[in-house]
């Protein structure tokens, strides 16, 4: 077990006005954030670049993943006022871009599709000019609940593939790596026109040649953005972080996942899927219209 961090992982603690704006907006509208929730390193930064990433239908998951840090429990049933609770954050904060993502709700008929498709609903309604990225669960591969977030059109749909297959079992309980590439791949093939997305985690015990295998598997799935970050463990209940990537190896990792093809690629020890997405999203874009 490694217990001291390295240099390159330290970080400073940001706050502010704006920061303490942005905590006290999303606890007066009553709302979740994947930053507070899963412990993210960044948090601080993007609060104080006042923006975060919403997190919808509780703070309680169903899957109890070895290395995230949110709660496993039994859920509360959805709020339907969560939508416009969340359009109206994005209204006040003015987001050109915005990330929703969820907790896993297998215990809901459709994963929690639907609610995906209102709260992009009530962020165009309000908020035409915005954005808006999201980051799915697997929806145990129903066809029906793809095609709902699909349907509902927002301009990226991300999916993280997390680990490499053969950590799976280990880290990812309840998941499975070919449903993963499945879900990508039924984007890409029925979604045209949507940017789809992909995360993968170093530091779990994955092999040089298993990460290559994977890049390539999410670039033949239709993937067109990754990214790529240090798993860092939230608490001594959770896995172990077997090395620390160092930032020149993460630099090679981004390189190569564009000259395999992707069209934009973040890789650091600090990068996560939503963090400066609407930058890479951006980038996207400029690389498309050449």
């Amino acid at each position: 077990m490694l217990n001291k961090k390295p240099r390159w992982l330290t970080q400073k603690i940001r706050s502010g006005a704006t920061s303490r704006n942005v905590k006290s907006l999303i606890k007066d509208l009553h709302l979740n954030t994947v930053c507070s929730e899963a412990k993210c390193p960044n948090s601080g930064e993007c609060f104080s670049n006042g923006t975060a990433t919403f997190l919808i239908l509780g703070n309680r998951c169903t899957r109890n993943c070895g290395f995230c840090a949110i709660g496993h429990d039994v859920p509360h049933s959805p709020d339907p006022t969560e939508p416009s609770r969340i359009a109206e954050a994005v209204s006040i904060l003015e987001l050109n871009h915005v990330v929703i993502t969820s907790v896993t709700r297998d215990d809901l008929p459709d994963g929690g599709a639907g609610n995906f498709a209102a709260v992009i609903n009530a962020i165009r309604a309000r908020m035409p000019r915005t954005t808006v990225e999201i980051l799915v669960p697997d929806f145990q591969g129903d066809s029906s609940s793809i095609k709902t977030i699909v349907s509902a059109r927002p301009e990226v749909i991300n999916h993280n593939i997390e680990t490499v297959p053969r950590l799976y079992e280990y880290a990812r309980p309840g998941s499975d790596y070919r449903r993963s590439l499945e879900l990508l791949g039924t984007v890409c093939r029925t979604g045209p026109g949507i940017e789809t997305k992909s995360g993968l985690m170093l530091g779990l015990g994955e092999q040089p040649d298993e990460i290559r295998a994977v890049l390539s598997d999410l670039k033949d799935a239709g993937c067109s953005m990754i990214t790529i970050g240090q798993y860092l463990q939230p608490s001594k209940k959770h896995l172990p972080v077997s090395r620390f990537v160092t930032p020149g190896e993460f630099e090679s990792w981004r390189r190569e996942a564009l000259e395999l093809g992707f069209r934009g690629a973040e890789s650091g020890p600090f990068v996560r899927s939503s963090y400066k997405a609407g930058e890479l999203l951006g980038a996207v874009k400029r690389f498309e219209q050449q």
